[in-house]
């Protein structure tokens, strides 16, 4: 799915959300891979719609490449506010090659046998951008009413099947769930300060003389295929660096827990 049809979606669909899960994820680190090649291995400033996904289908305990229909265009709404200034460092780092060639067998005679990575060979170093203190609140709404009552119940027991991670998986995040709120109409005329980020509408941001916003494009939504997974649609997210609303000109808005939030 392109850009221009995500967004007749998100203009069209008939599913809306009227009630949603808030909740916080933070940690030291963080590391979302941007998909474009370099050699420092970037990361996106917003946490891909994509990664949400997976996080909270780590908390419910779903595998791997199940739950990309549990969060699927018709079936799922996502808000993601930054909480706080994003700030960013590039670390390097040195790493052994996964590469089957470079594996190599423990206990190779024995009836288990584990492959890792050969510890004589010569490390590799590569830059890592990584995220420094990132948190998010993030807002979800599931159309599968079972799904989503046992998510609110995990969340609310602090509890998680999987270890959360924000990105990397030895970048691990802390969750602090805020409850079930309301999802009620926002303002939709005029200019509204919006604090989420904000999802496809980089034209009607307006800019101030000291507005700081970033733009960026990340995965918004998978799927299953012969290889794996891949990605169907992206969505193009307005921020501010600061963790600052941002003012914007008749945009479709969500009011959750007295803040203004725009759902994809």
């Amino acid at each position: 799915m392109d850009q221009e049809s995500l967004d007749e979606w998100t203009d069209d669909r008939e599913w809306s959300p009227e009630r949603c899960l808030s909740l916080t994820v933070r940690g030291p680190w963080g590391h979302f891979r941007r998909v474009e090649g370099n050699v420092v291995k970037q990361t996106y400033r917003i946490i891909p719609r994509t990664t949400v996904a997976g996080l909270l289908a780590a908390v419910l305990g779903i595998e791997r490449d199940g739950y990309y229909q549990l969060f699927g265009l018709e079936r799922s709404a996502v808000a993601i506010e930054p909480v706080r200034e994003i700030r960013t460092l590039n670390m390097p780092v040195n790493a052994l090659s996964t590469a089957a060639e470079n594996l190599r067998s423990l206990n190779g005679r024995g009836k288990l046998s584990v492959k890792l990575p050969d510890p004589t060979d010569l490390r590799q170093q590569h830059n890592y951008e990584v995220l420094v203190d990132p948190a998010y609140r993030l807002d979800v709404a599931l159309a599968d009413e079972d799904r989503y009552q046992r998510l609110r119940e995990l969340l609310a027991a602090g509890k998680s099947h999987y270890v959360p991670s924000l990105g990397l998986s030895e970048h691990l995040a802390e969750i602090e769930f805020h409850g079930e709120f309301d999802v009620t109409p926002g303002p939709d005329e005029g200019i509204t300060a919006v604090d989420s980020a904000v999802p496809n509408a980089v034209d009607d941001i307006v800019l101030g003389r000291e507005t700081r916003c970033g733009i960026e494009e990340s995965p918004a939504f998978m799927a299953a295929d012969s290889g794996g997974r891949t990605t169907t649609a992206f969505a193009t997210y307005a921020y501010n660096p600061d963790a600052e609303p941002l003012e914007v000109r008749g945009i479709e808005s969500s009011r959750v827990d007295e803040r203004t939030v725009v759902f994809v």
